[in-house]
């Protein structure tokens, strides 16, 4: 008598794979917090976002820091909802949007902490991208 569960249609965290388990957690992360900061960049409850934009950036986009902002804000919900929908293609343009943000922090010459983090979670994005099958998990197993 065979006792394994099936993971693929159970979608249980505990009963899954590791290699499965990672994917869900780095995918759930990935997808919710840029749509949270995202929708923050308009309402600026987190913080207030310009205060991390290199003038620079305004000058190469001719628009208010917050006009920026809400630009930034758009470009991390799409990347959110990329991620849970197409989590090898959205893990990828999170990682590059990250590595943008670490770029404008070191320009900016403040927020090294903030950059460093960044940096980390770009490298999460990278794993996430690692771990991402090209079909559906069901088709890969």
């Amino acid at each position: 008598m065979k006792t394994t569960t099936d993971t693929s249609t159970t979608g249980r965290l505990s009963t899954m794979a590791p290699e499965r388990q990672a994917f869900v957690l780095l995918r759930t992360v990935f997808t919710v917090a840029p749509i949270v900061f995202g929708l923050d960049k308009f309402t600026n409850i987190l913080t207030d976002w310009t205060t991390y934009l290199a003038p620079v950036a305004t000058s190469v986009v001719p628009v208010t820091p917050q006009t920026f902002m809400y630009m930034v804000g758009v470009v991390e919900i799409i990347a959110g909802i990329m991620v849970a929908v197409r989590p090898r293609f959205g893990s990828l343009l999170v990682a590059v949007w990250l590595l943008g943000i670490i770029v404008n922090l070191l320009v900016l010459g403040e927020y090294y902490d903030v950059a460093l983090r960044d940096f980390g979670l770009l490298v999460g994005a990278l794993a996430l991208n690692r771990l991402a099958p090209v079909g559906s998990w069901h088709r890969r197993r």
